[in-house]
């Protein structure tokens, strides 16, 4: 058989053994084709396209947080994140914040060649399927191009402008395709198999059902602003579909949301006592550097933009347009703790800097997001502030630290620890959960030709509503809330631009830290506008940020083509413009 040279995106990992003349035994560990020439092969094949979902795999190319299948490091080209930690420390990570960006950077690269794997992977299954007779394998089909169209729907958002490979291409070894345009036929038609070939439940937790495939198929065209056809998909999910919101919104960042009623389709994470290979290690830098549990390395912080979007006016409904106009009270410059006397006395106890917390109202999701000083840290008790934050009042990061990646108090079996601190967790991530669907549902009932306020307004309520029956974070001394939380239900929309604007603002507070703004912003053309206003106000407030940031201009709607990936081409792939 053909030497499978998969050069251009990134290694296969070798399951099939290649005959040479002189020998006909497989090599040990490898399979042969017969070998994999049946169901039990299609399963194994299988469950590797499904490991490519977080991007790690051996021999990957590429560091671990590049590559994450989470898109941590996305929400830091938007307006939900900084970097985190010192400007120094993963600086091509700061070149992207700052918007100084080339093709050669290694996270252009990473996220090209993990999900390159994972179409290659679904290739893999696709093209041996074709060549088994006499079983119904349609079902595990579905499974590989529902697979590889979240794949391209990924590369897709990220990229703009990618090749395609088929199975065809896969089997015939022709990995060398152009990049004319985007693939969204291609990853519609994926989609629309898997509708319409899946089974309406799984027995497996993880994989794909029918209602999957819909909100998938949905998604793509809401990417597309073709509004009919994804209020069709998605409102199916929603009327019909075996979805629900969970009474708590904390669950789906706990063990309680892994698989539960609000999860759509996510990424099988688990953590053992050791370093936890299995779970998220993507996301190994995101926990505080230092911190309740002596973790590493501080990444992926909160900006002060996003916490001041959690404010509300007073009759428990945001400040779409003015949220910037005041600011929560953060802590920034300031030490955790007062200098301690020279000498320290026995038994001295380390006197915490005063500080006043913001007393106006707040949505009461900001508290199960953001780590605030003197707020209860996920049951690790008070967050001291700058003891638990690696960066320095000089770095562009801020005084936040993230919390739905981090560990519940109390759920240990979740918590993956390495030799370094390094955290894996295990708990899964959600690449699309209920309330996504309800808010991209709400947004094609806005768009679409015929308008529908009433039914925007009804799937709005219902995430704000959970929202505000969810028990808030408590008080450390036990009074009750923690702060002054305050959210209501929308009574109307008065017109179309208000309901819009209530929905995209809507999405960043329910979705906040979870991967999705920056995508948004892109598919909403406002980008440009956002962001550099975003740069502005966050300097204002955070000044080691002020001035660091290039302007946002339209190319960065999409990440430019990795610049190996076209050498290696030989110019087959053509650079987006502006890079």
């Amino acid at each position: 058989m053909k030497k499978r040279l998969i050069y251009l995106f990134t290694a296969f990992i070798a399951v099939f053994a290649c005959s040479d003349d002189f020998t006909e035994q497989p090599a040990i560990g490898a399979l042969s084709d017969d070998d994999l020439a049946n169901e039990q092969g299609v399963n194994v094949l299988l469950t590797g396209a499904y490991s490519a979902l977080d991007g790690i795999r051996n021999n990957q190319g590429a560091a671990d947080w590049t590559v994450s299948g989470d898109n941590w490091w996305f929400d830091v080209l938007a307006d939900d994140a900084h970097k985190g930690s010192t400007d120094g420390d993963q600086a091509d990570l700061f070149l992207l914040e700052t918007y100084d960006w080339t093709s050669s950077n290694p996270y252009v690269f990473g996220k090209w060649n993990g999900l390159f794997a994972g179409v290659n992977r679904s290739n893999a299954v696709i093209a041996l399927i074709a060549t088994i007779e006499g079983v119904d394998l349609s079902a595990k089909l579905a499974e590989a191009r529902f697979l590889r169209g979240h794949f391209n729907m990924e590369l897709q958002k990220i990229y703009g402008n990618v090749p395609y490979i088929s199975e065809q291409n896969y089997s015939d070894v022709e990995f060398n395709q152009p990049n004319p345009g985007p693939i969204w036929d291609q990853i519609e038609a994926d989609f629309q198999f898997a509708v319409d070939n899946l089974p309406d439940s799984q027995g497996e937790p993880g994989r794909p059902n029918s209602w999957t495939a819909r909100a998938f198929l949905g998604k793509a065209h809401l990417f597309q602003s073709e509004w009919d056809q994804a209020f069709t998909l998605l409102n199916e999910v929603v009327t019909m579909g075996p979805y629900s919101l969970l009474s708590e919104y904390a669950d789906n960042f706990r063990v309680a949301g892994d698989n539960s009623s609000e999860s759509v389709f996510s990424i099988q994470f688990t953590a053992d006592t050791g370093q936890s290979f299995n779970g998220n290690r993507g996301g190994t830098l995101n926990f505080p550097g230092g911190g309740p549990f002596g973790s590493c390395c501080g990444f992926y912080q909160p900006t002060q933009d996003l916490v001041n979007a959690f404010q509300t006016d007073g009759s428990g409904l945001p400040l779409l347009d003015t949220f910037n106009q005041t600011d929560v009270t953060n802590d920034y410059g300031l030490d955790s703790f007062e200098p301690a006397p020279d000498p320290v006395p026995d038994g001295y106890e380390p006197i915490p800097t005063p500080f006043t917390a913001h007393t106006g109202t707040l949505d009461p999701r900001l508290d199960y997001t953001v780590g605030r000083r003197d707020i209860d840290y996920n049951g690790y008790g008070r967050m001291v502030g700058k003891d638990w934050i690696r960066a320095s009042f000089a770095d562009i990061s801020g005084p936040y630290l993230p919390k739905k990646n981090i560990y519940q108090n109390g759920e240990g079996a979740n918590q993956g620890t390495g030799a370094w601190g390094q955290q894996h967790s295990g708990i899964n991530y959600h690449i699309m959960r209920f309330a996504d669907v309800l808010l991209m549902a709400a947004e094609a009932a806005v768009e679409k030709s015929a308008p529908d306020l009433g039914l925007a307004l009804d799937y709005v309520n219902q995430v704000r509503n959970r929202a505000k029956g969810s028990t808030p974070v408590q008080a450390l001394d036990g009074s009750g809330a923690a702060a002054n939380y305050q959210i209501e239900p929308y009574a109307a929309f008065a017109d179309q631009t208000e309901a819009r604007k209530a929905v995209r603002f809507e999405r960043r507070l329910e979705l906040a830290m979870e991967g999705h703004r920056l995508f948004d912003l892109r598919r909403w053309g406002n980008g440009v506008d956002v962001m550099n206003t975003y740069f502005t106000n966050e300097g204002r407030v955070i000044t080691s940020f002020a001035g660091k940031p290039n302007a946002y201009e339209a190319k960065h709607d999409m990440l430019p083509i990795p610049i190996n990936a076209i050498d290696l081409s030989g110019g087959v792939l053509n650079q987006n413009t502006g890079f």
